[in-house]
């Protein structure tokens, strides 16, 4: 594949699909343009004891308010071992600094852009804090799930945080649901979060979801400008 995104790769009627998408998605979109107040980003960056100018500007591409807040609260009450992402960026620093405080395991992150992950690696040592960055390039998504998705290697067997931040929906509205091909390695009492829940392509994806994975609750919190998935197996949850 001559280019990192894959976007030259995908099929005619993927194209169509996301098109079609984001012509009803827009009000979805715009709406993501707002990534949270600056109480609650101060509020987040005091918590964690991260500077004020920590953060970059969120909203658009990049996660919310919300959607972080999220993030450090399931590392603080998991503790957990492992934490596997997908799509780094702002995510990447606050799962590295919630694990610092909280005594986790390490932080392995994927992403299909290799300068960003690079980036995001030197980002991360600048405020004292050390994450695995991994370069994803885009392929053949797994199973039925159209679209593209990352060519993972040396996934740890048993995974308890999953945050998924990626890939782009640009590639396919759907394109978050090759995710699944991960939740065999989710330990019992492992969650799943999901960003941008509240578009109608990740709607379609939880809808999937839950028909193929009885085994596992899926909660939306429509609180934020993007809306949150959180999904863990029913005897945890």
């Amino acid at each position: 594949m001559s280019r990192d995104d894959g976007i030259l790769s995908r099929s005619l009627r993927d194209r169509i699909e996301t098109i079609a998408f984001g012509a009803i998605q827009w009000p979805w979109l715009l709406r993501s343009l707002r990534g949270g107040s600056r109480t609650e980003k101060a509020a987040l960056l005091q918590r964690l004891g991260l500077s004020e100018d920590a953060l970059p500007n969120l909203g658009s591409w990049k996660a919310d308010t919300r959607f972080l807040m999220h993030i450090a609260d399931a590392v603080e009450v998991l503790r957990p071992q492992v934490v596997v992402e997908l799509g780094c960026g702002a995510s990447s620093l606050i799962i590295a600094k919630s694990l610092s405080l909280h005594g986790g395991g390490p932080l392995i992150s994927y992403d299909q852009h290799a300068n960003f992950t690079a980036a995001t690696g030197s980002w991360l040592a600048g405020h004292g804090l050390a994450a695995d960055m991994r370069h994803a390039p885009l392929g053949t998504p797994p199973g039925d799930w159209p679209g593209l998705w990352y060519q993972l290697e040396d996934v740890p067997a048993a995974i308890d945080l999953l945050v998924i931040d990626g890939a782009p929906w640009a590639l396919h509205p759907l394109v978050r649901g090759a995710a699944e091909s991960l939740f065999p390695r989710l330990s019992d009492k492992a969650m799943i979060l999901l960003d941008d829940a509240a578009r109608p392509g990740e709607r379609l994806v939880v809808r999937r979801w839950r028909q193929r994975w009885p085994a596992m609750r899926f909660d939306h919190d429509r609180r934020g400008a993007k809306g949150t998935l959180i999904g863990r197996w029913r005897q945890a949850a």
